[in-house]
């Protein structure tokens, strides 16, 4: 078989171990950018701006998750390492989508089930790529899978439980509107199957958007106790009138992370987990990195790298996760998000005490922010060391206070990418 593969990062390299396996299949790698990998001695390339848009006479396509269907021209078939896998995975899969929140929903899911003693992959964006690991897994294991729009903008099957957290506008820069962004997403539950489970948000009308594109299987929401799924009350996680554990098994903090846990449980209580293997695995998951992670104490204060957070919504979540008062550092590239919502949060929140605004945006954002906030103190500053944005966060703080990197942007015109940015907010901080 003649086969393209189109795009040439991570995912891409293990397409091309998967389908470079049989010899009868003659490999070409197509990129718009020449690859920073190394492309394998005996792969033909196609590489330019336009590489995608010429594929004719090959029969399969394989496209990397980012690159969009409509940008792909040939007479072959369109296809990804997510459907390779879903098409021959024998084992139950559990995939989780949502604008925030999928690793950490998909990570409680893995801990609490390896609690269970059970056999569990977690692949997709957080987790090894999943055609690495195809040829292990068996009928009896559990794939949890973290799925981004991208990966299921052309997907042909759904997972046997589909999570469905909150739904906001992201990535418009890729995708042609939110509508597409939506339906892209809504494969997670088009093609289920009776006796297939999907939970969603229990407020958010895109995620119920997304629940109701079939009737097929149980749609239930998370959060809320009458619906079935898992839910909060006196201090306690339930299902119905049934006490699972107690809230303080769960180690994250947050009002967003005891949803996310709902949602993790409600998924546990559908394979019939036992509770005392639910608050094993609760417990066991310390949290991710770049998500609310506590890197250090200093002189009393403590020091907690978001930077996974590069959209308003996830921002205001860690805005709404802390009572002490907070010194936010914010800011990055504009793409278009809503700050409005950010604002309203600090207002809110009223325990905001200081922002530090940084990157390209901080003049619109710091015009933002004092709109609704005329009396909340602003450090807009050019700083572009995050050893000097960390000393200045140290120079505004006092004991008891939380310093909050959460930008509520992407990071790219300061840094590599979110890892880049939280890694040498750590390292600013560890040198305090």
């Amino acid at each position: 078989m003649k086969i393209a593969i189109a795009g040439y990062g991570m995912e891409g390299e293990s397409s091309y171990r998967y389908w470079a396996a049989d010899p009868n299949n003659t490999i070409t790698i197509v990129d718009q950018k020449q690859p920073t990998r190394t492309i394998p001695a005996n792969a033909s390339t196609i590489i330019g701006e336009k590489a995608s848009e010429s594929l004719e006479n090959f029969d399969l396509v394989v496209r990397t998750a980012g690159l969009a269907p409509r940008k792909i021209r040939t007479d072959g078939k369109i296809w990804s390492a997510t459907n390779e896998f879903f098409k021959k995975c024998p084992a139950d899969i559990i995939g989780i989508t949502g604008t925030k929140g999928k690793g950490t929903t998909a990570s409680l899911i893995a801990s609490i089930f390896e609690a269970a003693g059970k056999k569990v992959w977690l692949v997709g964006n957080i987790g090894k790529p999943a055609l690495d690991i195809l040829q292990q897994v068996r009928s009896d294991d559990v794939v949890v899978y973290e799925l981004s729009s991208f990966q299921l903008w052309d997907l042909k099957y759904s997972p046997h439980v589909a999570v469905v957290l909150l739904v906001e506008p992201e990535h418009l820069d890729v995708h042609t509107d939110f509508s597409e962004y939506i339906n892209a997403k809504a494969n997670i539950r088009k093609h289920q199957k009776l006796g297939d489970l999907c939970v969603f948000h229990p407020t958010n009308s895109n995620s119920r958007k997304i629940a109701h594109t079939s009737n097929r299987g149980r749609a239930i929401r998370y959060s809320i106790c009458e619906d079935g799924g898992a839910c909060v009350k006196t201090s306690n996680f339930y299902e119905r009138e049934h006490k699972i554990c107690s809230v303080n098994a769960l180690q994250l903090i947050g009002q967003h992370n005891v949803e996310n846990a709902c949602a993790a449980i409600s998924v546990a209580r559908f394979y019939n987990i036992s509770d005392n293997n639910i608050e094993a695995g609760l417990k066991i998951f310390k949290g991710l990195p770049h998500r609310l992670e506590c890197v250090r104490k200093v002189d009393g204060v403590r020091y907690y790298n978001d930077s996974f957070s590069s959209s308003p919504p996830s921002t205001v979540a860690a805005i709404r996760s802390f009572n002490q008062p907070q010194i936010l550092i914010l800011g990055g590239i504009d793409r278009g998000g809503d700050f409005s919502e950010i604002s309203d949060a600090i207002k809110l929140q009223t325990n905001v005490k200081s922002v530090i605004v940084i990157g390209e945006i901080r003049e619109k954002l710091t015009n933002i922010l004092q709109i609704v906030n005329p009396d909340l103190h602003i450090e807009s500053c050019e700083l572009t060391s995050m050893k000097e944005i960390v000393n200045l966060a140290k120079s505004i703080a006092k004991p008891n206070d939380a310093v909050v990197l959460s930008p509520g942007c992407a990071s790219f015109d300061m840094f590599e990418d979110f890892y880049d940015r939280g890694n040498q907010f750590k390292e600013a901080v560890n040198k305090l």
